[in-house]
C-alpha cells in the first residue's frame, strides 16, 4: 500500500478541475504535469503555459472553451520545461500569435545540438525512472507536481518557439488586461512569472507548488541557484497577490495564505543553505550532512513543505556539490575505488560472499540491505546473482510503499522492474 500521505496529496491536488481565480482568469489542475492558465481579455484570451502533451492541451483547451469561446491571442511560457511548453501548437491552431517568454529562455526541445557531449542516456533513463514511465497508474500515484494518471499522447509534440522574448520587467497589454512580467529565476534560470494588478492574481509558474522544492531533481540536473529562488520568493511576496496560481498544485486564495506559502518556502531554502554551509564548516561529509538535515517543526508542519517531489537531503547534498564541488574536504576521499574492490574488501570482511549474503537477508535496515546487495552484485558470483537482484528488487519495492516522496517512489518501482526484466533476460538467454 502506497504511503497515506502520498496518496493524499494526489487526492487533493490534482483533482481535475477548472478553478476560477478571478473574474476572466481560470486555471486548469489535473489534466496534465503542470497547470494551465486562460486570461480573458476584450476579443481574445491568453493562455499561460501549455502542457506537457498535444492531448492534454486539446483537453484542456475544450474546458476553457466552455467558460469563455474568444480565440486565443498570444501564449505566454513562464519557462521553459516540457511539461509547460509541449502544448503550443494545440491552442494556437496553426495561426502565428505572439509567444511569450524570457530573454534567456532555453529549452531541450529545440536546443539540443547532437555534437554536444553529455551524458544524454543515462538522462533520459533516470528521467523515465523519476516519472515512472512503464508504470501502471497504481504503481505511480503520482510524479509529486502532477497526477501519475494523465493522458501522454504527443508528449512534448506541440512546442511552438517563443516569438517575444523579454528581456526586462514590464507592462504587457493582454487585450486590455494589464499585466507584468517579472523575471523570476528559480526552479530554472529563465523564470517569468505573470502578474495582474487589477485582480492581484499572479501566476509564479515552479517557483512555488504545493510541494517542498525540487532544488535538486534526482533525474539530473546542472546546479539550480538556491540563492536566486529564495530571493525571488522573497519578491513574489511582496507584491500582496490574493491569488497564486503555481505550475504546479491547486491555486492558493488569500493575501495572507499566499505570503505564508511564499515566505514559508522561501524560509525552507535558507534553511537548507544554512545548515549545509553550517555542517560543512564543521567538517561533516555529505552522506552524513544528508542523512541528518531536517526542517525546523515551525516549517517542517507546513502542509506544502512536505516532501513529496523535492527532499531536503537531496537539497543539501545539491547545494554542497553546488558551492564547493564533489570534495567534501575528507582526503579518504580523494582517492578511488572500483565498487568491485571495494565489494572484496566487504567480503572478507563479513567472512566470504555467502555470509554477506546472508548479512542482507537478516537485516532490517533496508537502506544497508540495498548497499549489500550492491556489493554483492559487483562481486558477480553466479550462483549468488540471481537471488540478489530479487532481494535489491524487492526491497526496493518495500522502500517504495514506505516513501513519501513521488519521484523516489517511482524511482525504486522504476529500477525494481528494470532488475526482474534483466533477471528474465538473463534466463531467457
Amino acid at each position: 500500500m502506497p504511503n497515506e500521505a502520498l496518496l493524499a496529496h494526489d487526492r487533493t491536488q490534482f483533482r481535475k478541475e477548472i478553478i476560477e481565480l478571478a473574474p476572466g482568469v481560470w486555471g486548469a489542475v489535473g489534466y496534465a504535469a503542470s497547470c494551465q492558465f486562460m486570461i480573458e481579455g476584450g476579443n481574445s484570451v491568453t493562455i499561460v503555459d501549455t502542457s506537457e502533451s498535444t492531448r492534454a492541451a486539446e483537453n484542456v483547451l475544450a474546458e476553457f472553451r466552455k467558460r469563455c469561446a474568444k480565440p486565443v491571442g498570444r501564449i505566454i511560457y513562464t519557462h521553459s520545461h516540457r511539461d509547460h511548453i509541449s502544448g503550443a501548437s494545440v491552442f494556437a491552431q496553426g495561426r502565428q500569435i505572439p509567444i511569450l517568454a524570457q530573454a534567456d529562455f532555453k529549452s531541450d526541445l529545440v536546443d539540443n545540438d547532437p555534437d554536444e557531449i553529455s551524458p544524454a542516456r543515462a538522462l533520459g533513463r533516470r528521467t523515465r525512472a523519476q516519472f515512472g514511465f512503464g508504470l501502471s497508474a497504481q504503481e505511480r500515484v503520482s510524479i509529486g507536481c502532477g497526477p501519475g494518471d494523465r493522458p501522454l499522447e504527443g508528449l512534448g509534440a506541440g512546442f511552438v518557439p517563443p516569438n517575444q522574448l523579454i528581456s526586462e520587467d514590464c507592462t504587457y497589454d493582454l487585450d486590455g488586461v494589464p499585466a507584468r512580467l517579472l523575471a523570476a529565476p528559480g526552479e530554472t534560470a529563465d523564470h517569468m512569472v505573470v502578474w495582474l494588478p487589477d485582480t492581484r492574481v499572479l501566476l509564479c509558474g515552479d517557483n512555488w507548488y504545493h510541494a517542498f522544492p525540487n532544488l535538486y531533481a534526482i533525474r539530473g540536473t546542472p546546479y539550480r541557484d538556491f540563492a536566486a529562488w529564495a530571493h525571488s520568493l522573497d519578491r513574489l511576496a511582496g507584491l500582496g497577490a490574493r491569488v497564486l496560481g503555481p505550475g504546479h498544485t491547486r491555486p492558493v486564495f488569500g493575501e495572507a495564505q499566499v505570503r505564508d506559502v511564499l515566505t514559508s518556502t522561501r524560509d525552507a531554502i535558507f534553511h537548507v543553505m544554512s545548515e549545509t554551509a553550517r555542517m560543512m564548516d564543521e567538517g561533516l561529509g555529505l552522506e552524513e550532512i544528508a542523512a541528518t538535515i531536517s526542517l525546523p517543526g515551525h516549517l517542517a508542519s507546513k502542509p506544502w513543505l512536505g516532501e513529496f517531489y523535492g527532499k531536503v537531503g537531496w537539497s543539501a547534498r545539491a547545494y554542497a556539490v553546488g558551492t564547493l564541488g564533489w570534495y567534501d574536504g575528507n582526503p579518504s576521499n580523494l582517492g578511488a575505488m572500483t565498487a568491485k574492490r571495494r565489494a572484496k574488501h566487504m567480503a572478507r570482511l563479513a567472512g566470504g560472499s555467502e555470509a554477506l549474503d546472508q548479512a542482507a537477508r537478516a537485516t532490517r535496515d533496508k537502506q544497508w540491505c540495498l548497499e549489500l546487495c550492491d556489493h554483492l552484485m559487483a562481486l558477480e558470483v553466479p550462483a549468488l546473482e540471481a537471488s540478489t537482484r530479487d532481494l535489491k528488487a524487492a526491497t526496493l519495492s518495500l522502500l517504495a510503499e514506505d516513501e513519501i516522496n513521488a519521484t523516489a517512489r517511482n524511482t525504486y518501482l522504476w529500477e525494481a522492474k528494470r532488475l526482474l526484466s534483466s533477471e528474465k533476460r538473463t534466463a531467457d538467454a
